[in-house]
């Protein structure tokens, strides 16, 4: 992969992980509700989405959206129930300040990595900006597996380095999250709810 397109893939790749987006807000939220030691899992699992969307955008899905509506209106559909799904989730927790002071019932690793991949696999606006932009970079002289390697890569470690800053900055800011207590999940669940019900009525 040439350097310069390298580059331009890049800042489009910041661009992207630094707008708004389900991951980052599940990073935040869980950040403040398990801690950003825990958030590692749900951060874990959002990289891995975002891998796997960029593999099928590279080999062979991007080509399918581009050519059936069909296909592109019922990813969007199914991407936004689960968004707001996951919303309701957020919206209905316990009280950030009772999460943050209970030792009972933690959350497994394994179910924060699964959230994380889920909220980043069914992400309408992941997968059309992947779908739509990656052929713009593809070099069909070279390994596509390569380019492949160093396009994923590139966007997973920017990712999960933006979302560790969000999770981070949540548990600095778990004393004044515990005075907000409920407040705090509906406000985020509500952004979810309205992130799953707008997307998939753009365009």
């Amino acid at each position: 992969m040439a350097l310069d397109t390298w580059l331009i893939y890049l800042v489009a790749a910041i661009g992207l992980s630094l707008s708004p987006g389900p991951n980052g807000l599940l990073a935040l939220t869980h950040g403040a509700l398990h801690g950003r030691n825990r958030a590692v899992f749900t951060i874990m699992g959002g990289a891995l989405g975002f891998v796997l969307v960029i593999a099928l955008s590279m080999f062979g899905i991007g080509a399918l959206l581009k050519t059936s509506a069909h296909w592109l209106t019922a990813m969007k559909w199914l991407g936004g129930a689960y968004l707001v799904w996951l919303g309701i989730q957020v919206w209905r927790a316990p009280s950030v300040g009772a999460e943050l002071h209970a030792d009972a019932g933690p959350r497994s690793g394994a179910s924060l990595f699964r959230e994380g991949a889920l909220a980043a696999l069914t992400n309408p606006k992941a997968l059309l900006f992947f779908a739509a932009f990656l052929p713009q970079f593809l070099d069909p002289a070279r390994s596509l597996f390569t380019q492949f390697l160093i396009m994923a890569g590139t966007f997973a470690v920017i990712e999960m380095l933006t979302e560790w800053l969000l999770a981070s900055m949540a548990h600095r800011v778990r004393h004044w999250l515990q005075r907000v207590g409920r407040r705090f999940n509906q406000v985020c669940g509500g952004i979810f709810i309205l992130i799953g019900a707008v997307l998939p009525l753009r365009g």
